[in-house]
């Protein structure tokens, strides 16, 4: 993949001359570089009714670009913890791979300080603000929609870890990263945290970043990254998807407040069709339901290398595989939080009318030992179920 090694020298230059981009951004391949100019024009100057979501990162917009295409305009904010590496990175990564359940990146601006990325613009928003939004979209997920989201996801994971080379660990994959078309057709978004693994390689070691809820506990303790940590979180996705709600819901009882620990109570008692979200009154296939939460605790275990690939969850969410003859460990549990230094926003408005169109990689996630969380802020501690011994295998 291309590499920009002087880019980063000259994001951040005020700019004196009205279009200013790097070489190296300007020669690669798929990727065309828009001036700010013509981006504002597209948004009707960034205006407030063009704004379709915010976050850590900045803000994201409406625009239509002059050849008539609707697109998604990310633009990242002065103070954003996107900095110039993740900027680099979501470029880098996503320009050079195309797949039908990943977002498409239409090109991106570096004028002056300014750092902007055009993407696809998707009509239904995420999966965090639909789908686990708490009433607020008026979108119904039947029970269909959510296989086809389940399957999409796991296809397009699928193909980041065993088709690409080097392999792609996406590093953040969450319900706000997951946008979704009108046909309600999954895109997994935001490639800012991404990683690159050679083939040969078993790891890399890097700092810890992530979501709380998704992180997979090895790798929050030991800052070892496979592809099992994507495979971990994409397990806690699909439990959030077949049930509706949250990860991690502090109003619930506290038997129900994490969703892992309560799925892995319901299986033992041999009752997972009970999680399974009451909005759909009973309209969903049963055994497919139980199949994808079975699947879902796969995903987490608290062994990495018990946890299935990607390749192996698609045929298992499509029936090719049975789960049935797999046993099944309980999952890696990060359940007590205390002593870790948190960095966050101590006041954002919790449900304002601008929808959040994709999250920002800051945005509720773990950077090193820091926690930034968009509404509250307060000091954790991991403490978890994970033996330190496990296999960290790919």
């Amino acid at each position: 993949m291309t590499c920009f090694p002087r880019l980063s020298r000259r994001l951040g230059f005020s700019t004196e001359r009205s279009y200013e981009v790097d070489d190296e951004v300007a020669g690669i391949h798929n990727v065309k570089t828009y001036s700010y100019k013509e981006l504002s024009i597209a948004t009707n100057d960034f205006t407030f009714a063009n704004k379709i979501g915010e976050g850590g990162f900045g803000s994201v917009y409406k625009g239509r670009l002059k050849n008539g295409k609707i697109a998604a305009i990310k633009v990242l904010s002065a103070e954003s913890r996107q900095g110039v590496g993740e900027f680099l990175t979501e470029i880098n990564v996503i320009s050079e791979i195309e797949h039908e359940n990943l977002v498409k990146l239409y090109g991106c601006c570096v004028e002056g300080n300014h750092r902007i990325l055009v993407y696809n613009y998707l009509e239904n928003n995420s999966l965090a603000q639909t789908l686990l939004g708490g009433g607020h979209s008026s979108l119904h997920f039947s029970w269909r929609a959510r296989s086809r989201i389940a399957i999409g996801v796991a296809r397009g994971l699928a193909f980041l870890h065993e088709e690409v080379r080097p392999h792609i660990v996406h590093r953040d994959i969450k319900a706000s990263n997951i946008l979704l078309d009108k046909d309600l057709n999954p895109k997994i978004s935001d490639f800012g945290l991404a990683k690159l693994i050679p083939s040969h390689m078993t790891h890399v070691s890097t700092r810890v970043a992530g979501t709380i809820g998704y992180l997979a506990p090895e790798y929050a303790i030991r800052g070892q990254l496979t592809r099992k940590a994507d495979i971990y979180s994409f397990g806690v996705l699909l439990v959030e998807i077949v049930s509706g709600r949250c990860n991690t819901n502090t109003r619930l009882p506290i038997e129900e407040q994490y969703i892992l620990e309560r799925t892995w109570e319901l299986y033992e008692r041999r009752e997972l069709v009970a999680l399974v979200d009451t909005s759909l009154n009973g309209d969903f296939d049963a055994e497919q339901a139980c199949r994808f939460l079975k699947i879902g605790l796969l995903c987490t275990q608290d062994t990495p290398k018990l946890r299935p690939s990607m390749s192996i969850v698609v045929q298992m969410l499509t029936g090719q595989i049975s789960v049935d003859n797999r046993k099944i460990m309980k999952p890696g549990l990060i359940s007590d939080f205390m002593d870790l230094k948190v960095r966050g926003s101590p006041k954002t408005k919790p449900h304002s009318k601008i929808s959040s169109y994709t999250a920002s990689s800051s945005s509720d996630t773990i950077d090193n030992s820091t926690f930034s969380s968009e509404t509250t802020t307060y000091a954790t501690t991991f403490t978890t179920t994970y033996d330190k011994s496990a296999d960290v295998s790919m």
